[in-house]
């Protein structure tokens, strides 16, 4: 797939975050551009999810160096739902259980002065949200409801770009192809026809990419990025040799 050349939409630089009293990542550097769709690859406990939740803006991210910056605009002093306004989407692990807000009440505020009844028909069928969608958000919803729930809120919300953080964690092989179209469709223009869309998408197996295309692959090794490729030729050398190749890989390189 070619890359799309426009400018750069998120850049992380040198970036240092601490949790509690542990330093997790160490010195990143990423710039996802406009169009693009990246992936993470790495060890659990390699910072994968510390470096997503330090984007979105979650308590307990210090970051002690270096910069993230979104469309030019520095995130370190914007709250969780400036991003989300300016235009940063994320689709957790384990979302959280909401109590009191049914799933169409949410989708609609997601949405803001887009076409409620029409999106949510189209969402409804879609993403088979009929039984969920007036119950309240994520309550005793199985690991595949929940995805579902998460990407309806996405397509609703339209951000410039996607956090994905283990899309295929707890969720069947149906579940999985379900929530595959839906990453496809968000991340693709042409289907929501609101500009260019871009993606970082975290996984540990690599089972989505069966379903969703991804340009750059990052291997994330004990809080620095070791090295980049085609994700699937990542995917296929990590299988063989193991996360420690690609340390080895990279130092040889430097």
């Amino acid at each position: 797939m070619a890359l799309n050349q426009s400018r750069p939409l998120l850049v992380v630089e040198d970036l240092h975050v601490t949790v509690g009293e542990h330093e997790v990542l160490r010195g990143i550097n990423l710039t996802i551009n406009e169009g693009e769709t990246h992936v993470l690859l790495g060890p659990n406990g390699g910072g994968k999810t510390t470096l997503l939740n330090t984007v979105v803006g979650l308590p307990g991210y210090r970051i002690t160096q270096g910069r993230i910056t979104f469309k030019g605009t520095d995130l370190a002093e914007l709250e969780i739902d400036e991003r989300a306004r300016l235009g940063i989407g994320v689709a957790f692990q384990r979302p959280p259980a909401v109590r009191g807000i049914k799933l169409r009440q949410l989708i609609e505020v997601a949405a803001g002065d887009g076409a409620h009844e029409e999106l949510l028909a189209d969402l409804i069928g879609d993403l088979t949200l009929k039984k969920m969608i007036d119950r309240d958000v994520n309550m005793g919803f199985s690991g595949g409801e929940m995805k579902r729930s998460e990407m309806a809120q996405l397509l609703a919300q339209s951000p410039e770009l996607t956090l994905f953080d283990e899309p295929e964690s707890g969720v069947d092989l149906d579940n999985i192809a379900v929530v595959g179209k839906a990453m496809n469709r968000l991340l693709k223009a042409e289907r929501i026809g609101k500009g260019t869309r871009s993606g970082l998408i975290v996984t540990h197996t690599g089972h989505i990419l069966e379903y969703v295309n991804a340009d750059i692959g990052h291997v994330l090794y004990d809080g620095k990025l070791a090295c980049k490729g085609n994700p699937l030729d990542l995917i296929g050398e990590i299988g063989k040799h193991g996360y420690d190749k690609c340390v080895e890989c990279a130092l040889c390189q430097m």
